[in-house]
C-alpha cells in the first residue's frame, strides 16, 4: 500500500487520533528542517511530518442515509487550499461530509490536509465520477440541493437550509457548470455590501453551513 505524507503539527496529531494508520513521524529534534521540506514537498512543515496510509475516501451514498444530511458538493474546485479550508468549515459546523468529482478537482492532499488543519481525517471525503449525475441521486434520497450563485434572487439567510440538505459551490472564476446548476433545486445568494463582487468558495461555504447550522438549532 503506497504511504502518504501530512505535514504541520495540527494536521499530524489529527492524523494519529483519525481514520488511517501513522507509520512514522519525523521531527526537527530528530532531522533537519531542510530533510522535513523535502519529505513535506513543503516549507510549512511546522518541524513535524508523517508518513501515512492513503486516504480512505468514503462512499457517497452514505452521505446521504442521515435523515439530517448536511453535505457539501463541490463543482470541481481545483485549489488544495481552498478544498482544505472547505473541509474544516464543513468539519466544524458538524456536516456529514463533502463530496467532490473524481476529475479536474482538488483531491486529499498533503496540502489540503494542512488547510483543514487535519479536520480531513475526520469529516468523510467522498469522490464521483459525475457530480451532475449524484446531484439527481441525492434528489431520489430526498435531499434537496441548493446551489450558490452570485446574484440568484434567493438570499441563503431566507432559505430553508433544515433537514437533508446538499449545498453546491462551484469552482474559482467560473461558478457552477451549467449542468450541475439545472440540478439544483435552488440557487441561493450570500448578498455581499463592498466593491468585491462575489465571496471565495472556501468563505461562502463556510457562510452556508454556519447557516445551515444555526436553522438547525447546532449554534
Amino acid at each position: 500500500m503506497t504511504a502518504e505524507i501530512v505535514y504541520g503539527r495540527r494536521p499530524v496529531a489529527e492524523a494519529k487520533r483519525g481514520r488511517r494508520r501513522v507509520r512514522r513521524v519525523w521531527t526537527s529534534a530528530e532531522i533537519d528542517p531542510s530533510e522535513l521540506t523535502r519529505l513535506a514537498g513543503s516549507p510549512n512543515h511546522q518541524g513535524v511530518v508523517a508518513e501515512v496510509d492513503p486516504y480512505p475516501y468514503a462512499e457517497a451514498a452514505a452521505l446521504l442515509e442521515p435523515p439530517e444530511a448536511l453535505v457539501v458538493a463541490l463543482d470541481q474546485v481545483q485549489d488544495p487550499h481552498n478544498l482544505g479550508a472547505v473541509c474544516r468549515s464543513a468539519e466544524a459546523a458538524g456536516a456529514t461530509g463533502v463530496v467532490i468529482p473524481a476529475r479536474r478537482s482538488a483531491s486529499i492532499t498533503p496540502a489540503a490536509c494542512k488547510a483543514s488543519a487535519g479536520a480531513v481525517e475526520h469529516l468523510p471525503v467522498a469522490r464521483v465520477q459525475n457530480l451532475a449525475d449524484w446531484l439527481a441521486r441525492a434528489k431520489d434520497a430526498g435531499a434537496w440541493n441548493y446551489g450558490a450563485e452570485a446574484g440568484a434572487e434567493a438570499p441563503y439567510t431566507q432559505t430553508d437550509l433544515t433537514g437533508k440538505v446538499v449545498l453546491v459551490l462551484g469552482s474559482e472564476g467560473k461558478g457552477l457548470r451549467r449542468r450541475v446548476a439545472a440540478s439544483c433545486d435552488r440557487l441561493i445568494s450570500i448578498p455581499v455590501r463592498g466593491r468585491v463582487a462575489s465571496l471565495n468558495v472556501s468563505a461562502a461555504a463556510a457562510a452556508l453551513l454556519f447557516e445551515s447550522a444555526r436553522q438547525r438549532g447546532r449554534v
